[in-house]
């Protein structure tokens, strides 16, 4: 069976491996747009619903928990992720509050102890306790701790992911591309002038999902949320096993492998796919990180990364079928959860396109559902709207 994957960021990647795996003919198309949600992500992977009330979304979040540590054992089989990829690193909300944190604690413990979620140890840890973990933290910040919070090195996983399915033979091309279509029924995609046949599509293509799906007469709730973020650097600090923080803005501080620490990131709706860094949201990232970690002012600014979260505009993945081209699948609007649920959401795309029952009830993430007319911002952002904490 030949199918086609438009995009090459984590969902995408994971399509091409799982429909590899399963002996299709895979030609993966990214035409390598700058700003990729996947490339330029800060990289927590949060094993629980943060904030989320709706059932389906819930359980398609518990389906992604318990998918990801097989993934990477699966992963460690076809020679693993570089060092530094992927690390298990806990993760702290901090408060000046010690209190404040007592409701969502008892929540985490209710979800692990009650509905199966794989959290592992929950704990309040007093004023000064957090500092001890993560350089230039306030002294007088409690958190509250879940050990199983993960950070991960989006590009590095991505880059296994695709690297595994080439080894059963998928195919990789960097171009544009347009769906291709014959009597009112996508046929393939094409290609600078050239139509590559496929008996499915899998449009993974983020945030530009959208744009992809217009011609057929389909609009995508689906819209860029801009985030902007800072790398610091920190010589001679060991801040590889660091816990992730999440701030009081919501926000996020992680320590990767050689003396860095990633910060941010903004959650810009209005911004469209404007690729620049502004000072002002420089400005925030930074006054969001010191505040709670003062000790980061005298670090070194690094590297600066602008991407594009696919937002939806209910706050729903957008993951299915098109009702009239059954062929193409569309996997999308993950927002700031992509690293999360991405790898999973991946893999049930693959079953969409090899036409196999999924493993969960998907009606609610239907690509032409209905959303309220004032939730649906367009390119240009005048009616986009806030749709949580980055990550």
């Amino acid at each position: 069976m030949r199918v086609i994957v438009v995009g090459a960021g984590i969902v995408g990647a994971s399509a091409a491996y799982h429909l590899a795996l399963e002996g299709a003919d895979v030609l993966v198309v990214d035409r390598a747009e700058p700003g990729q949600a996947t490339a330029v992500g800060a990289g927590v992977v949060f094993p629980w619903p943060v904030g989320e009330a709706d059932p389906a979304t819930r359980a398609l979040w518990l389906a992604a928990a318990e998918h990801h540590p097989s993934l990477l054992a699966a992963l460690s089989d076809d020679g693993g992720l570089p060092e530094g990829g992927y690390a298990q690193v806990g993760g702290l909300r901090v408060a000046e509050d010690p209190d404040a944190l007592r409701p969502a604690g008892d929540e985490l413990v209710r979800l692990r102890d009650h509905e199966g979620w794989g959290l592992g140890e929950v704990d309040l840890l007093d004023p000064g306790e957090p500092a001890r973990l993560f350089p230039g933290l306030r002294p007088d910040l409690a958190a509250l701790r879940v050990s199983a919070v993960g950070r991960v090195d989006g590009r590095v996983l991505r880059d296994a992911l695709l690297g595994a399915a080439a080894g059963p033979g998928a195919r990789r091309r960097t171009a544009s591309v347009r769906l291709a279509t014959a009597r009112g029924r996508v046929t393939g995609v094409e290609v600078a002038g050239e139509v590559h046949g496929a008996h499915a599509v899998v449009v993974a293509a983020g945030a530009w999902a959208t744009e992809l799906c217009r011609p057929l007469g389909v609009d995508l709730p689906v819209y860029p949320m801009r985030g902007q973020l800072a790398h610091l650097s920190l010589p001679g600090v060991d801040t590889d096993r660091v816990p992730v923080v999440l701030t009081l803005g919501d926000q996020c501080l992680l320590g990767f492998p050689g003396s860095r620490i990633v910060v941010g990131a903004t959650r810009e709706p209005d911004a469209g796919f404007d690729r620049r860094i502004t000072a002002g949201g420089l400005r925030d990232v930074l006054d969001e990180a010191l505040a709670v970690a003062p000790g980061l002012a005298g670090a070194t600014v690094g590297e600066l990364r602008v991407g594009f979260r696919p937002a939806s505009a209910d706050d729903r993945p957008v993951l299915g079928t098109l009702p009239d081209n059954p062929g193409v699948v569309v996997a999308t609007g993950l927002g700031r959860n992509g690293l999360t649920v991405g790898p999973f959401v991946g893999a049930l795309a693959a079953e969409l396109a090899l036409d196999r029952r999924p493993v969960l009830a998907l009606e609610r993430f239907r690509p032409d559902r209905a959303v309220p007319d004032q939730g649906v911002p367009d390119e240009t952002g005048p009616n986009a709207r806030d749709i949580g904490p980055a990550r």
